[in-house]
């Protein structure tokens, strides 16, 4: 059953290796995005120093490897298992000698892979020649920060699944797919680094799993956050991963009972 599972992913990787085009002119796409915030982030901090606790070489930084970082955990997983349960086609996963959700995450993670070593890896290597990007010397950092890429993946997959799912509820999700993308993008600190936002507003976040996918390894990443914190910000995410997984075992085994078909 694993060879089965890591089938998927090769399988997933392969298929996005027909797209790679697509991929290579997001890295030029990304650039742009990158310098756009640079640019911004440069004119805000004018003569001061730092701003959030960040200097303006870790925010060029923070913001460079936030965005490559979304490319490997990013998919469209909600979009996926929405279409799946209104073509009906969903019903035929019930009967297949596997868990229907770990092969929609693995799939996600071929998809994720493949991002990783043709986008991401590319498109640091072009934002660090263009911008002041300073890249980790620590071996250490990057180990850690590449488990906490991993975990990115995995909480963003989980909120996709959870946002897939409630189309076996509302019949049509399109409006919370949306919401949920802008929401992932601008709370997890994406747009906007969490530590700038309001301190009220912070303190919410900081009971959220948005913080996780971006904020926590961009930190980490940049050296805002070193020594012991750094391992209580793998903890964060390591807690909200085995959280996420209650209500998607809830729902799914709500979802089995009431598959409802649009469609012929």
């Amino acid at each position: 059953m694993v060879n089965a599972y890591v089938d998927l992913i090769r399988i997933r990787f392969m298929m996005m290796l027909a797209y790679r085009v697509n991929y290579y002119s997001g890295i030029v796409i990304y650039a742009l995005n990158i310098g756009a915030y640079y640019f911004l982030w440069k004119a805000i901090y004018g003569s001061s120093e730092s701003l959030g606790g960040m200097s303006v070489t870790q925010m060029t930084t923070y913001v460079a490897i936030s965005w490559m970082a979304r490319a490997f955990y990013f998919n469209n997983l909600d979009r996926e298992i929405a279409n799946e349960i209104r073509d009906g086609s969903v019903a035929v996963q019930f009967i297949r000698p596997y868990n229907y959700l770990i092969v929609k995450m693995m799939q996600g993670f071929g998809e994720g892979l493949f991002r990783l070593f043709l986008f991401s890896v590319p498109g640091m290597i072009v934002a660090s020649l263009l911008f002041p990007v300073v890249l980790p010397s620590n071996p250490g950092v990057w180990a850690v920060f590449l488990v906490m890429l991993l975990f990115s993946f995995l909480i963003n997959s989980q909120i996709n699944i959870l946002t897939g799912l409630l189309a076996f509820f509302v019949e049509n999700n399109e409006g919370m797919m949306r919401m949920k993308r802008v929401a992932v993008d601008l709370f997890s600190g994406l747009i906007i680094p969490v530590s700038l936002f309001p301190a009220a507003m912070s303190a919410v976040l900081e009971w959220l799993p948005f913080q996780a996918i971006t904020y926590l390894p961009g930190s980490v990443f940049t050296g805002r956050v070193t020594g012991a914190a750094v391992y209580q910000a793998f903890a964060v995410q390591v807690v909200w991963f085995l959280i996420l997984i209650v209500p998607i075992w809830w729902m799914w085994r709500r979802a089995r009972s009431r598959l409802f078909v649009q469609g012929g």
